[in-house]
Parts: structure tokens; sequence; C-alpha cells
């Protein structure tokens, strides 16, 4: 079995003394898009937040291409190719457009190449090519997703953390947006950990999955085997069994949360 381009293992992360995960183990293997499904409060950004340094574990181990990675901070990850598209967007709103774009590659000196993946961030988002000159925070809900995937692509990361991108867009731009996903992973070969509570869509375009609850990981497998899992298709996707395993579920529910 090959080695997974990031290998989480066992983590435990703080706030304060509340723990908010507790003992998560992941796996995303090299060019995959990996899911981790769950209710609001579960910990699926907290599991991005100490992937990418900005948040430190109290206990387990983070590997990026074979490297131990936890504690560092988030710029020498950012160094070694990990991309973070945190929940909220989080652009320069008095920056324009293309400043937000050029701030994602900030580190890079390769001016060429930069310019042709500000022509390639131009082709998935054409808007953004339209609005260059606008500052990011006259921006729709919409177009400013956009720019923060494609600040954080313009430092071709190896691994893109996508925390929750659908989050308050209309099913048209939820649709778009995933598109452009699916070409990142396929045309660039991006690996991406995808945090999303639209678990329809996620478990769409995701390779293999994690469903998170309350802090730990409850169920994990191919994204096709857990839409056709009924704990999966009654709690995430509205498919409710209402004769009489459907009743013994509702009472076990508990149990597997």
């Amino acid at each position: 079995m090959a080695t997974p381009l990031l290998k989480v293992s066992n983590i435990e992360t703080y706030y304060g003394p509340i723990m908010a995960i507790r003992g998560v183990s992941l796996e995303v293997a090299d060019g995959a898009i990996v899911t981790v499904l769950g209710a609001n409060g579960a910990g699926k950004s907290t599991v991005l937040r100490t992937i990418s340094g900005v948040v430190d574990p109290q206990k387990g181990a983070v590997v990026f291409d074979g490297e131990e990675i936890q504690r560092r901070s988030p710029d020498r990850l950012v160094r070694l190719g990990i991309g973070h598209v945190p929940e909220g967007r989080e652009v320069f709103p008095y920056l324009t457009v293309r400043e937000n774009l050029m701030m994602g590659s900030y580190l890079r000196r390769d001016r060429g190449a930069i310019a042709n993946d500000l022509e390639r961030v131009f082709d998935y988002f054409p808007v953004l090519k339209a609005r260059g000159g606008q500052q990011a925070g006259q921006l729709s809900g919409g177009e400013q997703q956009m720019l923060a995937i494609s600040r954080a692509l313009m430092n071709r990361p190896r691994l893109l953390l996508l925390d929750e991108p659908s989050l308050g867009l209309s099913p048209i731009l939820v649709g778009e947006i995933f598109d452009i996903i699916r070409r990142v992973n396929k045309e660039q070969g991006i690996t991406i950990l995808l945090v999303e509570q639209n678990a329809r869509m996620a478990l769409t375009v995701a390779d293999y999955g994690y469903v998170l609850e309350v802090g730990r990981i409850v169920m994990e497998d191919s994204c096709a085997r857990l839409m056709e899992k009924d704990e999966i298709k009654e709690f995430y996707l509205g498919v409710k069994d209402t004769g009489v395993r459907g009743e013994r579920r509702w009472k076990k529910k508990k149990l597997w949360r």
C-alpha cells in the first residue's frame, strides 16, 4: 500500500480546557479527494486548523509527505505545500481581487509561472478576471469564495484544505464550486481534504470519507459505500426509513454518535 501524502494519528486538540477533537486518525492518499462529514460543532474545522498549524495538538502526530509537521507555524507549512481555505473566506477586503491573488503567490519567485497560474485561476473563475481591479470586500459571498480558493491555488499547494466551501452559497454556485474542485484535482493533481456539511455533494465529489461526531471519528469508508449506509442516508442525506428498521436506528442513534 502506498504511503499517504497526509497521515493524522490520534490527535487531540483543546481550546482552553475543552477538548475539541479526541483521538482523530485519518489518511489522505496522494492525488485523492477525502471528505470529513459532521454536524456543526463536531470538530471538523479544528481538524483542518490542527493540520495547517493554526492550533497545536496536545497529543498525536500529523505527518505530511513522510515528515512530522505538528506544532510548526502556518507559514512554514505553506512553504511545504499545504494550502488552507478557512470557513468564512477571509479575503483581504481592502485589497483588489488581483492583489489578493498575488498575495497567494507571495512566497514564490518563479514570476513567469505565476503569470500562467493567474491565467489558470481566471479560466476556473472568469468573474475574478472581470473584477480584477475591484476591492475584494465588494464581491458577493460566492465571488469571495472563488477568490479564497484561487488565492490558495496561487501558491501551487500539494495539499489543499477546504473548510465548508459551499457555506451560504446558492445551489447553482455550489455546483460551480464543486465542479472546479474536481477540475483542480484532476488537472493539477492537487490532493484535497474537504470539510463539508453538504454531505450529498461531498460524497459525490470525494473518493473516501470520514464521519466525525463530537470530536471523534465514528465511521469511515469509500464514499460510494458511505452513501449506501442507512445511518448516512438518514442523518446526512435526509432519506428516512419509516419502517421497523428505521425505528431501531433512531433508538440506537446515541450509540453510534
